[in-house]
C-alpha cells in the first residue's frame, strides 16, 4: 500500500495508506453510520461522485460476494476507512474489498483518524476533497478544489439509457431510473409486479402509452433541482396513475407538486436513522443516503401533507398527496444495507394500484 493523503477543500489533511486503484480522485466527502453494508454502499449509484468516510473503524471484514450488489458498476469515487481488513471471514466471501477496488478502478485510504472527519464533517458540512499521493503539494490541491464546482449531470450519468424489463405476472409498473439500486426492482418483483425500467429524461407521454397500473419514481444522486424535465413529467402524470417516490422520488415528487427543496449540512447516510410515522406515531429504524430534504414550510402552499419526520433533526421524510393516489419517502424502505422496517410500504403501493385499477375499470 502506498502512502496517501485526503485533503479538504477547507484545508485540513489526513495522512494514510491507499488501496485499490493506485489513481488520484476527487469528490464530495460525507459519512456514513452504517457498522454493515459497505458493498451496498458501494454499488449505490446514489453515491455517485462521493468519497465516503465510514464512521465504524472496521471495514472490509466480511469481503466481497456476488449477491449483495446494488449495482453493475459503482458510482461511488472513494472510500476513507480506519482499518481496512485484509483477510476477510464469512462462508460468502468470494474477493476482499481491496480486490474490488482494484478489479473496478476504485481508490481508498485507509489508517485514517475517521473520528476526527466525521467531527469536522458533522460541525463545517460537507466538503469538497481529493485522495492523492503523499507528496502532492497540498496548497495547490486545496486551491484547485476551491475552483471546482460540483456536478450537476450525476442522474444522466447513472441512469440507465435503453428501457429494459424485468418481467412479471402482476401490476405493471414503470420505474423511472434516476439511479435505481436493485434493492427496489427485487421488492417489486417479489411482489410479481410486471416491471419496466425506464430512463431519467422519458416523457410522460411515453410512459403512459405503456399503459401502468403504477409508477415508481427511484434513489439517485446529486441536487433535485437539476432534472426539471423529471419534474414536469411527474407533474404531467399526477392523478393519471398511482406514483410512489423513494429518495431522489420523494424530492422530484416534492417539486413536481410546488414544494421547495434545500441542502442539508452533512446529509443522512447510514442504516440506523429513527423515523416517525406522523398518523400512528409508529418509529421505524431506516437505511438513508441522502444529501438534500424537502423544505417543511413549503408544503404548506402545496396539495402535499407531510406523513413522516425524521427523530434525529425533525426534517421531512415523508409526504401524501390529498387528491391524488402518490406518496412518497425520504429514506430506503427497500433497505439494502438496513433494517427492514419500512418495507410495507411496497404492500402499500401495490394495494393503492389495486384499489386505483378497480375503481377505473
Amino acid at each position: 500500500m502506498n502512502d496517501k493523503k485526503l485533503i479538504l477543500e477547507s484545508g485540513e489533511v489526513f495522512h494514510g495508506k491507499g488501496f485499490g486503484a493506485n489513481e488520484n480522485i476527487e469528490g464530495e466527502v460525507v459519512f456514513n453510520t452504517g457498522m454493515t453494508g459497505y458493498q451496498e454502499l458501494i454499488s449505490d449509484p446514489s453515491y455517485c461522485g462521493q468519497i465516503v468516510c465510514m464512521t465504524y473503524p472496521l471495514i472490509g471484514n466480511y469481503g466481497i460476494n456476488r449477491d449483495d450488489y446494488e449495482s453493475i458498476e459503482p458510482a461511488i469515487k472513494g472510500l476513507i476507512v480506519k482499518e481496512l481488513c485484509d483477510l476477510p471471514s464469512n462462508f460468502r466471501t468470494q474477493i476482499t474489498l481491496d480486490e474490488l477496488f482494484r478489479n473496478k478502478k476504485l481508490s481508498g485510504i485507509s489508517g485514517v483518524d475517521t473520528r476526527r472527519l466525521t467531527r469536522l464533517l458533522r460541525n463545517k458540512g460537507v466538503v469538497k476533497g481529493k485522495i492523492v499521493n503523499a507528496d502532492a503539494d497540498e496548497q495547490s490541491v486545496i486551491n484547485e478544489l476551491k475552483n471546482k464546482a460540483f456536478p450537476t449531470d450525476q442522474i444522466a450519468s447513472v441512469s440507465t439509457k435503453t428501457s429494459y424489463a424485468s418481467p412479471g405476472r402482476g401490476l405493471k409498473v414503470v420505474l423511472i431510473d434516476f439511479g435505481a439500486k436493485l434493492g427496489i426492482i427485487r421488492e417489486l418483483s417479489q411482489r410479481n409486479c410486471d416491471i419496466t425500467v425506464v430512463s431519467h429524461d422519458t416523457t410522460a407521454e411515453e410512459i403512459l402509452l405503456m399503459n401502468p397500473d403504477g409508477i415508481m419514481l427511484s434513489n439517485g444522486p446529486g441536487d433535485p433541482e437539476d432534472v426539471p424535465h423529471a419534474h414536469e413529467t411527474v407533474r404531467q402524470l399526477l392523478g393519471k396513475v398511482p406514483i410512489f417516490g423513494i429518495c431522489m422520488g420523494h424530492q422530484v415528487l416534492g417539486l413536481a407538486c410546488g414544494a421547495k427543496t434545500y441542502k442539508l449540512k452533512f446529509g443522512h447516510r447510514g442504516g440506523n436513522h429513527p423515523v416517525l410515522d406522523l398518523k400512528t406515531q409508529k418509529v421505524s429504524i431506516t437505511s438513508q443516503n441522502h444529501g438534500y430534504a424537502i423544505d417543511q414550510e413549503s408544503l404548506k402552499h402545496t396539495d402535499l401533507e407531510e406523513t413522516h419526520i425524521a427523530l434525529n433533526d425533525r426534517t421531512n421524510e415523508g409526504i401524501r398527496h390529498k387528491k391524488y393516489p402518490c406518496f412518497s419517502v425520504q429514506y430506503h424502505p427497500e433497505a439494502s444495507p438496513g433494517p427492514e422496517d419500512a418495507n410495507y410500504l411496497f404492500d402499500d403501493f401495490v394495494k393503492m394500484m389495486e384499489e386505483f385499477k378497480s375503481n377505473n375499470l
